[in-house]
């Protein structure tokens, strides 16, 4: 299997992105890395995130590895374009996607489904500046008088 077909079903996912990072192509939802494949001849080819059942029986299979760095986190990595067919590995690919797509926050998620996720993120951060930058408010008269009887002054 060569890295064009991955690339290519990768991106064909709704909203998914692609990134060159660590010398490598990175395939993300959300801000969120579902996918790597080494751009360079290394150890591994693809790294894919796998429910924990999946990563089980993959990392038994010849040709399959824990991911470097990611085994933790579930993550699988395949040492040859031949230790998965072509459906299994749109299979866990989609899986991986799905996964990620399961863990973004809620928000995100509806943005996702709105097709808004960049413009989403801007409004978050402008929100964040705005939230940051606005005077504080003082505490209602109440709120005053209850610290001052804890505290013993008037």
């Amino acid at each position: 299997m060569a890295l064009e077909f991955v690339r290519r079903y990768a991106m064909s996912l709704p909203h998914a992105t692609e990134t060159v990072q660590w010398e490598s192509l990175v395939f993300k939802i959300g801000g969120k890395i579902f996918a790597i494949a080494a751009l360079e001849p290394a150890g591994v080819w693809l790294s894919f995130k796998c429910a924990p059942d999946d990563f089980a029986d993959l990392t038994e299979r010849p040709g399959v590895v824990p991911a470097p760095y990611l085994a933790r986190a579930q993550w699988a990595a395949l040492e040859t374009g031949d230790a998965l067919t072509t459906a299994e590995l749109k299979q866990y690919l989609r899986r991986s996607y799905d996964l990620v797509v399961a863990k973004l926050p809620r928000k995100a998620q509806a943005a996702l489904g709105a097709g808004k996720l960049e413009a989403g993120k801007q409004d978050a951060a402008g929100a964040r500046k705005r939230a940051a930058s606005a005077p504080r408010k003082k505490a209602a008269p109440a709120a005053r008088k209850r610290t001052a009887r804890k505290t013993g002054k008037k």
